[in-house]
């Protein structure tokens, strides 16, 4: 199973710290964000990730190049932005992904597993009459500015999605299984991931997975402070 790791963006909440950094290598306890979810995907058995790059791409590359172990790290980097959805269907046409299903992971996702590990309960509820599975995670739990939340569930854990007024109880966690069907006929250029969810849940073709451990929201730098004041005060539990 490949991967596809999100590290385009320009990070525009987070500054001024990615002012001359791109935000998935700041670091949490000394470690950049990039490489805490490679380090996942790896444990999961995937062997191959694109990262995508825009802002500070150079110092992404340069961050790929100096990391060892696995997983291997393919850098697609990016003259214009595509947005979330374009970058995964541009590395799909490029055939970076290959034809089985792969892992979509958003280049600031921060999560600790629960007793399964979030990615093997991914792969264990897609199915074959859906093209992906999202992971979220409970609103309430967020010690963060989250809004009035993303999702509601039905009983089979298929979403829809908050209407104006309402306050959902499940907000997206940064991490989606999926098979190539879900961008299929869709084109790269401003494509949102958002846009591509919404054609898969009009056709009940997109289901959900509730995170059962820790996730960290990394929005503005007040966000990554508490994460490390959370994991120094050991109020999380193991953190590796």
């Amino acid at each position: 199973m490949d991967a596809i790791l999100l590290a385009a963006g320009l990070g525009t909440r987070m500054r001024p710290l990615t002012d001359t950094t791109p935000k998935p290598l700041l670091t949490l306890n000394g470690r950049a964000l990039l490489d805490r979810a490679l380090d996942r995907l790896a444990d999961a058995g995937v062997s191959q990730v694109v990262v995508n790059a825009h802002w500070h791409g150079g110092q992404i590359r340069a961050h790929l190049a100096a990391r060892a172990g696995r997983p291997a790290t393919v850098l697609r980097e990016e003259a214009r932005l595509l947005d979330t959805g374009g970058a995964v269907a541009a590395a799909l046409a490029d055939g970076l992904l290959g034809t089985r299903p792969f892992y979509v992971i958003n280049g600031d996702t921060v999560w600790l597993n629960g007793p399964m590990p979030a990615l093997a309960r991914l792969a264990a509820a897609l199915r074959p009459d859906v093209d992906a599975v999202i992971l979220v995670h409970r609103t309430f739990q967020v010690r963060a500015d989250v809004g009035n939340g993303d999702f509601f569930l039905d009983p089979w854990g298929v979403p829809r999605r908050r209407r104006e007024g309402e306050v959902a109880p499940y907000l997206y966690a940064g991490i989606t299984l999926a098979s190539p069907a879900l961008l299929s006929g869709l084109p790269a250029a401003g494509l949102s991931m958002n846009a591509v969810w919404d054609r898969a849940i009009a056709a009940r073709r997109l289901v959900a997975v509730v995170h059962d451990g820790l996730w960290f929201h990394m929005t503005r730098p007040a966000d990554l402070a508490e994460a490390e004041h959370a994991l120094a005060a050991q109020m999380t539990g193991p953190t590796t």
